[in-house]
């Protein structure tokens, strides 16, 4: 397996996946206290959909069916979105 591939699983497994769990189990605390709004609703099913996209890019590169510039192209939204949410939490 290629560098950029051993380091998109990396943080799509230890990284990714356990933060989009995190969160979606505040979304549903939130839920079962009945202090959802619309906004909440619509968050669950958002990160629900962004967790099989996180899932699915682990069995493609288990499964070998992404190529390195895939990896590198994905790998490079993921760093985006987590130096957004790094910022996000800093402000």
């Amino acid at each position: 397996m290629s560098q950029i591939k051993e380091d998109l699983l990396e943080v799509v497994q230890t990284v990714m996946i356990p933060e989009v769990e995190a969160y979606i189990d505040d979304l549903h605390e939130i839920i079962e206290k009945g202090e959802q709004t619309d906004d909440n609703m619509e968050e669950v099913k958002e990160m629900e959909d962004f967790l099989v996209e996180l899932q699915n890019i682990v069995q493609a590169i288990d499964e070998n069916k992404m190529d390195d510039k895939q990896a590198e192209e994905v790998y490079a939204k993921i760093e985006k979105l987590l130096e957004e949410s790094e910022e996000n939490i800093e402000e």
